[in-house]
């Protein structure tokens, strides 16, 4: 867990991961120079549950992705399972034993991730809907253009995080996003969940919010259009080019397909991106990539 100036909900995140139906588990919680009183409420829970159950590290203060890989980077840590969680979620009771449960069909020398859908909550945890159900598979064609599931539904196996520390100390955007594109494209296991485990809450100060609604839509399309878009799919492909050599044969020649097409005149760049296979989970976000690659925002 990566925390900022987590007093607000941090204890009601805490309180559920105490009430989940799998009991064996340990929270490490990175804390990035909050300011607020959430280092004295993560004492109290340190007194409460024991230091072998809640460990208290220093984050590295280079922003939520960094702070949250910075635990995946961490030596000490070491489990044949990993689940990152945000400071300000609600776990349902059995968020950890349904992932296990189909994580752990996948052997454990094979790198698997697992995510999910959410419930959506607002600061009161009130139920404001679900975050979008995809239906299309998992896959790298997908990773290049879209992170699958937040990553305050993932758990992920050793081998995957094997597979993330080798890449090393990367420039990425999200580390969801991130994972997924590792994993993925070295021809690991994605289990996507309809079930939604996690009440995902939404209120003022949310780093990364839902993409729902239509102002976050807008907000998200507007990005596109000044080239956030491009400019995070440059620091993935720069950074996966550390990980040439791991990724599938099949999935190296897509990457290479995908980075030439970017950069091509529009019509080669339609058609070979078209070639490609790449694609988003949803009719709109299909839509939404073509209006990318027509104006070479991708």
């Amino acid at each position: 867990m990566g925390t900022y100036n987590a007093q607000d909900y941090l204890s009601h995140q805490l309180e559920s991961i105490a009430g989940q139906s799998c009991i064996e588990w340990t929270v490490w919680i990175s804390d990035d120079g909050s300011q607020d009183d959430s280092l004295p409420l993560i004492a109290s829970f340190q007194q409460k549950w024991g230091t072998q159950r809640l460990k208290l590290v220093s984050g590295p203060g280079q922003g939520f992705a960094a702070n949250f890989m910075s635990l995946v980077f961490n030596t000490d840590i070491q489990a044949e399972y990993y689940a990152f969680a945000d400071q300000d979620d609600i776990w349902e009771p059995n968020k950890l034993s349904r992932a296990l449960s189909l994580i752990q069909q996948t052997a454990a020398d094979h790198p698997a991730m697992y995510c999910s859908r959410t419930r959506i909550v607002d600061q009161w945890d009130r139920e404001l809907g679900f975050s979008p159900l995809f239906t299309r598979p998992p896959s790298f064609a997908n990773a290049l253009i879209q992170s699958l599931g937040g990553a305050n539904t993932m758990i992920f196996n050793h081998a995957a995080r094997r597979l993330l520390v080798e890449a090393g100390q990367v420039n990425i955007i999200s580390h969801d996003w991130w994972a997924y594109l590792v994993i993925a494209g070295c021809g690991g296991d994605i289990i996507y969940d309809e079930y939604p485990s996690v009440r995902y809450r939404q209120h003022a100060r949310n780093v990364v919010g839902t993409n729902t609604g239509l102002r976050n839509k807008w907000v998200r399309l507007r990005k596109l259009w000044q080239g956030e878009f491009r400019n995070w799919i440059d620091c993935n492909i720069t950074a996966l080019n550390r990980l040439s050599n791991r990724l599938k044969p099949e999935n190296r020649r897509l990457l290479h397909t995908f980075t030439a097409a970017r950069n091509a005149w529009l019509l080669p760049r339609l058609m070979v991106l078209s070639q490609s296979g790449i694609y988003r989970q949803t009719l709109l976000g299909n839509l939404g990539l073509l209006f990318a690659a027509l104006f070479k925002k991708i």
